[in-house]
């Protein structure tokens, strides 16, 4: 198999795996304890509990009329993986719901790790370069219509989803769906960034060479100088930037104070670093 086709293999199993830990998400969690997280799952649990219609089926209707209008408006850029996501989703969330029994039947608990397991699976869906439409779509049309960006309008749709909640089921519960949808968006962004946080370190020194060249000598790693400028002095100088693992941080600090007492540091979080010395530059990064 070429490695095209194996990366598409790879790719659409993410979505698969991703489709079905947030699928059980729901059916364990969320939608028995009506715990309404926003996106057109937490309107089909609302129209589930009041007037018995399925989840699934209330987001195949309106995630597929999104993509058919989102196709039409937006141009066939949204790709098939989003269809098979959503499709998939629908279909996952009717044939798992019977097959299991919801672990809790705490609000609470039911949001955190509703939510939590929810961002696990979409955070694969969307790192295997799929995605479930719904409100996102909604988001990328009405950013075309109205000229809201992309998380205005994602966060006037959820609002609206939660609001409905908070009239149909109560307040209480549609804070809890805050909940779950905080915890969902942390999980995504952690799943996305990767758990091991690297630290980006600009340093000011009287003695920018040896600074530089003890980072070679003792971290092994590379290093950018940028052209500064005192604004009180005048005086030009060199600004050091790397890239360090969070383990090498105090290391870097060490080898700094060292050489010059004096220097300048500041230290700044990186959410993803690729390259040399760090994760390989792949397409699926």
């Amino acid at each position: 198999m070429s490695s095209k086709w194996l990366r598409v293999v790879l790719e659409y199993s993410g979505v698969f795996v991703g489709v079905i830990l947030t699928a059980l998400a729901m059916v364990l969690f969320l939608i028995p304890n009506k715990i309404v997280a926003g996106g057109t799952s937490g309107l089909g649990t609302v129209l589930f509990h009041t007037v018995g219609i399925p989840v699934g089926l209330t987001m195949l209707v309106i995630n597929g009329t999104l993509f058919i209008f989102g196709v039409r408006e937006l141009g066939l850029k949204l790709g098939i993986k989003t269809l098979v996501g959503i499709v998939t989703f629908a279909l996952s969330i009717e044939f798992l719901g019977p097959l299991v029994v919801p672990i809790t039947t705490d609000p609470l608990l039911a949001a955190l790790y509703g939510g939590i397991l929810a961002g696990i699976g979409t955070g694969i869906v969307l790192k295997s370069g799929g995605s479930f439409g719904g409100t996102d779509l909604a988001a990328q049309i009405l950013k075309k219509f109205t000229g809201l960006t992309s998380g205005q309008g994602l966060m006037i749709i959820d609002a609206f989803v939660i609001a409905t909640a908070a009239i149909f089921f109560s307040v209480e519960l549609a804070l809890f769906g805050l909940i779950g949808l905080f915890a969902t968006a942390k999980v995504i962004d952690m799943i996305q960034d990767g758990l091991n946080y690297t630290k980006a370190a600009f340093i000011i020194s009287n003695n920018p060479e040896k600074v530089t060249q003890k980072i070679f000598d003792d971290l092994d790693r590379g290093v950018t100088i940028l052209k500064g400028q005192g604004a009180y002095s005048g005086k030009e100088r060199d600004v050091i930037l790397v890239v360090v693992s969070q383990t090498e941080v105090a290391r870097l600090k060490t080898l700094v104070r060292d050489i010059d007492r004096d220097a300048f540091v500041i230290i700044s979080n990186v959410h993803e670093a690729l390259g040399e010395g760090f994760k390989k530059l792949s397409k699926s990064s």
